[in-house]
């Protein structure tokens, strides 16, 4: 008998507004039929469990299938099926979710069901003309029932025959979604969304080279696994089995992880996942969305920021959760407590990892820093409770490769590098080529040098500043060395208004013009056999500059020139020779005497050198002039 109806909704624009709204991305309603699928067998297979159903379960694989001629797409299951007054109730009645009322009555015993919404199935139309439904019930007696609808608000029912229980969808896909009946486009989506769905879910037969060309085998091509790692206890697991799903999940990557941790909690809610330390480069932007959501082993996000903090995106996994709250499209994150109670396990749990990791194996873990060093700065940087924990795991390295905690750290040069206002000197260097120079003054007088040549290391310190008492890093060429750690009041300089405009005026002349670089003259009573003249740059507004690069609120600081000192030792016999020379000249005397004096380029040219800032038509004078002065 053949009946006839209206969709139980208020408005005949509903089609309209799902096919815009509802989803953001047209591919869903393939995830959304194909978990429909699934949550079907896996009611039937509950109602196994407890006894309603006696017969045999046999093959339960989701089917998808494609006719071009047609231009079909068909989804296939042998689950549960609706009878004509469940297809009234869940189907002709939106957002009524049968999943509900499911769950409702066999929440104890219930395997994963996906759906909860009601409205999964209606983003068939958002790619369809047509879409039939063909469905036979579990229960005895119970006649097969054909459903069509065009994506208006009407529909046809009728009774058919159906050999089997279970229920076909059937979408005749539009003109302008053909793409959809492409087996590439198809397989691709099923192993992007159903790749580890608790169902087989078969689409077409596996291929074979034969003859020239591939071929049909007799095998069903099964896209997922049904028993992901994930979904296994930690402890019959070996690292090989890690290795392996890791290369699974991200096949076109060529290096292994560092290490892993596996999330297995049930109560106050459940998450299960595991979560890889990638080798992190020297980037932060190319690593994100890596990390995939899955919400009872269907796939998500790979966006995940509401989930993690923002420092754990860096990490790359799996995190499979029935508890996060999702948009009726399941594509958004919503946020709730929940969401915060997780987000906050993932942390404590890195936390951990890292920490076990230090304590028992810290060889390992100092090998593994300079790739844990990005995603561990960032972390304290970014959130307080993990700086609480890896303060105590963080590592400094310095010039010759060895690592320390910050509290040895602090231990080792306290004693030797603190001033004379109580302030611990940490001195670094951010390349120990170009500062090779200032390095080694510095260790002449006994001191040990940091590397900080990281993309967060400028961030990084100016924290451990506001949080270590008393502590201040020191670029090893931001002033001279005496300067930098001052044991004690400065020599005063002797030299009079006259004599430091002169000197200051011929040196200059003999300074370059560089873009975006300021040269300043000053003036130090540094010793004799310290240098007659040093380049250094200004440790604020350099690292002002460098932080600014990464903090759009700081771009002006971009903008501002470098800042560089030039540093005539006045106690030097090479600089009171120039004092001697100039005192009493006149502002053209003095510009011929800069253009004339060897010694004076000289000077200023070694000083520039020591700093990398020679280059060009002046390096190549510089090389002249010294073998003319050999």
């Amino acid at each position: 008998m053949l009946q006839k109806g209206h969709i139980g909704v208020t408005t005949d624009n509903i089609f309209p507004i799902i096919k815009k709204f509802l989803y953001s991305d047209h591919e869903i309603f393939l995830r959304e039929i194909v978990s429909n699928a699934v949550d079907a067998t896996q009611k039937l297979k509950t109602l196994a469990d407890v006894g309603e159903y006696k017969e045999e379960l046999g093959n339960l694989a989701v089917r998808v299938s494609i006719d071009k001629e047609a231009k079909t797409l068909t989804v296939s299951d042998r689950g549960i099926g609706m009878t004509a007054e469940e297809m009234d109730k869940y189907i002709n009645q939106i957002a009524l979710s049968s999943a509900n009322d499911f769950l409702d009555k066999y929440k104890e015993n219930a395997n994963a069901i996906i759906g909860h919404f009601g409205l999964g199935f209606y983003s068939t139309f958002m790619v369809s003309k047509m879409v039939e439904i063909v469905t036979k019930s579990y229960r005895e007696d119970a006649p097969a029932v054909k459903w069509s609808c065009d994506g208006t608000p009407e529909y046809t029912m009728e009774a058919v025959e159906k050999a089997d229980r279970g229920t076909d969808i059937i979408l005749h896909i539009d003109d302008e979604n053909l793409e959809f009946l492409e087996n590439g486009k198809i397989e691709a989506l099923l192993k992007k969304y159903c790749k580890f769905l608790p169902i087989p879910v078969v689409f077409g037969k596996k291929q074979e080279w034969k003859d020239g060309k591939y071929v049909d085998t007799d095998e069903d091509n099964v896209i997922n696994d049904v028993n992901p790692l994930w979904k296994e206890k930690p402890a019959g697991l070996t690292d090989e089995n890690y290795l392996k799903f890791y290369r699974e999940l991200y096949p076109m990557t060529m290096d292994e992880p560092l290490f892993w941790i596996h999330l297995n909690v049930d109560y106050p809610f459940n998450l299960t996942g595991i979560l890889y330390f990638p080798k992190i480069k020297n980037s932060l932007d190319l690593q994100r969305n890596r990390i995939q959501l899955y919400s009872n082993q269907v796939f998500v996000t790979d966006s995940v920021e509401g989930i993690v903090p923002e420092f754990l995106t860096l990490l790359h996994g799996v995190i499979d959760s029935p508890d996060i709250p999702l948009n009726v499209s399941r594509s958004y994150l919503q946020s709730d407590n929940n969401v915060k109670k997780i987000s906050n396990h993932i942390t404590k749990k890195v936390a951990d990892k890292l920490e076990e990791l230090f304590k028992k194996e810290r060889t390992q873990f100092e090998e593994k820093w300079d790739s844990l060093k990005l995603f561990v700065e960032y972390g304290m940087l970014s959130e307080e409770k993990f700086y609480e924990r890896a303060h105590k795991f963080a590592l400094v390295k310095n010039i010759d490769n060895k690592c320390f905690t910050l509290e040895e750290y602090k231990t080792l040069v306290e004693s030797n590098q603190t001033d004379k206002h109580g302030n611990v000197i940490y001195l670094y260097t951010t390349n120990k080529e170009e500062q090779y120079a200032h390095i080694d003054t510095a260790k002449e007088k006994g001191y040990d040098v940091l590397l900080m040549d990281g993309q967060l290391d400028a961030h990084f310190m100016g924290m451990l500043e506001q949080k270590l008492e008393k502590t201040r890093f020191v670029r090893v060429d931001s002033d001279t060395i005496e300067h930098i750690i001052e044991k004690e009041d400065a020599v005063a300089v002797e030299l009079t208004d006259k004599q430091k405009e002169s000197l200051t005026e011929i040196v200059k002349a003999d300074l370059p013009t560089m873009e975006k670089i300021e040269f300043h003259v000053d003036f130090k009573a540094l010793g004799e056999t310290a240098k007659p003249i040093q380049v250094t740059q200004n440790e604020f507004s350099r690292r002002m500059k460098e932080m600014s690069a990464m903090q759009q609120g700081m771009a002006f600081y971009g903008e501002m020139p470098d800042m560089y000192q030039t540093i005539l030792n006045v106690d030097h016999p090479l600089v009171k020779e120039l004092i001697a020379e100039t005192d009493g000249k006149e502002k053209d005397e003095l510009a011929i005497f800069a253009t004339t004096s060897t010694k004076l380029k000289q000077m200023v040219d070694l000083a520039l050198l020591a700093n990398g800032m020679l280059k060009g038509e002046a390096l190549s004078n510089f090389v002249k002039r010294s073998f003319e002065m050999i």
